[in-house]
């Protein structure tokens, strides 16, 4: 392995969408924008680019139709989040995207869906690693998944090296589902990722905690540019000059990366506990309204206060605050950049719901599970979905403990009863018909059949319990929009990529899929019966100096439920040695500090 040396830079050029061969700026516009911003720090140094050529592999690869268009139509999704929702909201089909997004989203699905297509870009890129021995390889856009895919399978050969991807949907959920649901650190000197917010082609944050890892904000706007996705504008940002080109062309330790890793790991500390409690009762509409969900989360902080968090440690969002924005923005506080190790606790009172989602197409293809927020009005845009929250929870390290309790229900859209008020919302009738189509021989209205999302998953023994009892939900918290992948391929992809996939967190819930949770008055007061039977129930233990498990924890808090004639069965779900672990933050309190001097700040 040759050793990096400050006069010479070999660089491996990997460009992004299609079309790279036919480009005739390519070559001088990356070769002008690496050589300038590495004069600037190294004027003397010899600058040696190579480019990757690929075109002529997606052009003879064979082509699916049927798999192809359905993972198209996941990619073109998954912008509605990561990019492009701008221009699906007025798209009347795929011609009315800018030419690079259509190419881009073509070749992601055909690079996704032709394993013989991936091996051929693995063992291409293999060769050129072997025949140039860069220092460098920069890897834009599509360029950046063929480089993850052969680094990630193929240890060792980046080993020394540094790694810079721009303009990267590495980090995409459609993506990560193609790697089984994870993106893990790679076996390289440093490995950089430049993001630009504003860039509209698919691209997204990497969550990557390792010593060799830095993620660089490059903000821009080009002029006259919609998507925002330019190479040079992305490798001549400012930022990327100062914190990884002044690093590269010097040759020396990666700074950068080294800085980055002593302020996680040094004085800026990150807390080992957190916990978010929302609570909502005073929806706008009355008929929504609910009584105990405030209280809940005054019981639950105390509760978590026993057990050892400290006030410092729990932030609550509640009422008209608790709007879908302000719960994304807590989020981020609770589950932002959290060590191995760390315990993280969200609860969440109020109503829940299920939303007929449609596919890029236009037409209902599932359910998604969601909770309510006080500004609800069943549009994705204004509720909380997995969609949205996966990309909080699926990267968080392994040994982390992040547990969710959810005391609502999403069944109430379609079925309501009577007597005690329960947590979950009926849609209008027009979001109603989305699940909904005419028997012609029974002459009335049945729940429309939508093909299974996940066909092997939804017949194990667990499926319902990550996509309900038809197969076609997106439970929350399930990470389903990251387990498309057939079971057997999925444990091939998760072996071969030196993972066990994304990180899922330990639910409790309210009650089961098709039941509901109600609201219990204890004298004047009320609560979630759920809430209210759980909060005994660690109170009961912890005073007998026991530390349950969390399905012991379930059970017995389904014994206080049945005793209080409430028709709900907690549920539980998670990766089945945490659901038998001692609960983390049921222990003793730690010792805190004394404060020194009066007054409490």
């Amino acid at each position: 392995m040759r050793t990096h040396r400050p006069d010479r830079l070999s660089v491996l050029c990997v460009h992004g969408i299609g079309h790279g061969d036919a480009d005739a700026s390519l070559v001088p516009s990356w070769t002008d924008a690496i050589t300038q911003v590495v004069h600037r720090w190294q004027p003397g140094c010899a600058v040696d680019l190579e480019f990757l050529r690929y075109d002529d592999l997606f052009d003879h690869a064979p082509l699916d139709l049927a798999v192809y268009g359905r993972a198209l139509a996941e990619i073109l999704a998954s912008g509605a989040v990561h990019g492009i929702g701008d221009f699906l909201g007025g798209a009347r089909g795929l011609h009315d995207l800018p030419d690079q997004v259509r190419w881009t989203a073509g070749m992601i699905a055909q690079w996704a869906t032709e394993d013989g297509l991936r091996d051929g870009l693995r063992r291409r890129l293999l060769q050129a690693m072997r025949d140039r021995e860069p220092d460098l390889v920069c890897a834009h856009s599509l360029g950046s998944l063929i480089a993850y895919d052969t680094f990630r399978r193929n240890p060792g050969v980046l080993a020394g090296k540094t790694l810079l991807t721009f303009g990267s949907q590495i980090g995409n959920p459609f993506v990560r589902d193609a790697f089984a649901g994870r993106i893990e650190p790679l076996d390289a000197r440093a490995w950089y990722h430049l993001f630009n917010p504003a860039d509209r082609v698919f691209t997204s944050r990497l969550r990557i905690e390792a010593p060799n890892f830095v993620e660089v904000l490059t903000e821009f706007d080009k002029p006259n540019d919609v998507i925002n996705h330019d190479p040079v504008c992305y490798m001549s940002h400012p930022d990327a000059q100062a914190r990884v080109w002044a690093e590269i062309a010097g040759g020396g330790p990666p700074r950068s990366v080294a800085r980055a890793f002593r302020a996680m790991q040094g004085f800026a500390k990150r807390p080992d506990r957190r916990a978010l409690l929302v609570g909502i009762n005073a929806y706008p509409d009355p008929a929504n309204r609910l009584e105990g969900c405030v209280n809940d989360v005054f019981l639950m902080s105390s509760v978590l206060q026993e057990c050892g968090f400290g006030p410092e440690e729990i932030r609550v969002v509640l009422d008209e605050r608790a709007t879908a924005q302000g719960i994304l923005e807590r989020l981020h506080w609770l589950l932002d950049d959290v060590d191995g190790g760390a315990e993280r606790v969200l609860f969440y009172s109020g109503h829940g719901a299920q939303i007929p989602s449609y596919d890029v197409r236009g037409e209902v293809d599932h359910l998604d599970e969601c909770l309510v927020p006080y500004d609800f009005d069943w549009t994705p845009a204004r509720a909380i979905r997995d969609k949205q929250f996966v990309e909080f929870y699926s990267q968080l390290p392994y040994d982390a403990r992040f547990v969710a309790i959810f005391d609502c229900c999403h069944s109430g859209g379609m079925n309501r009863e009577g007597g005690a008020r329960p947590r979950g919302i009926e849609p209008p009738d027009d979001i109603r018909h989305r699940a909904l189509e005419w028997d012609l021989t029974l002459q009335m209205w049945r729940e429309r059949k939508l093909r299974p999302q996940n066909p092997t998953l939804a017949g194990s023994k667990v499926g319902s319990a990550y996509l309900g009892r038809r197969g076609v939900t997106h439970r929350f918290g399930r990470g389903m929009a990251l387990r498309s992948l057939p079971s057997s391929t999925y444990d091939r992809e998760r072996k071969r990529l030196r993972h066990r996939g994304a990180y899922l967190p330990v639910i409790l819930e309210a009650c089961q899929e098709a039941e509901l949770s109600y609201e219990y008055r204890d004298g004047a007061t009320s609560y979630g019966a759920f809430t209210y039977c759980l909060a005994k129930v660690l109170r009961i233990v912890r005073g007998q100096g026991q530390n349950p498990t969390f399905r012991e924890l379930t059970e017995r808090t389904a014994g206080r439920l049945r005793a209080l004639d409430y028709r709900q069965t907690p549920a539980l779900v998670g990766a089945r040695p945490l659901l038998d672990e001692a609960i983390p933050w049921s222990r003793r309190p730690r010792p805190r500090r004394a404060r020194r001097g009066g007054t409490d700040r």
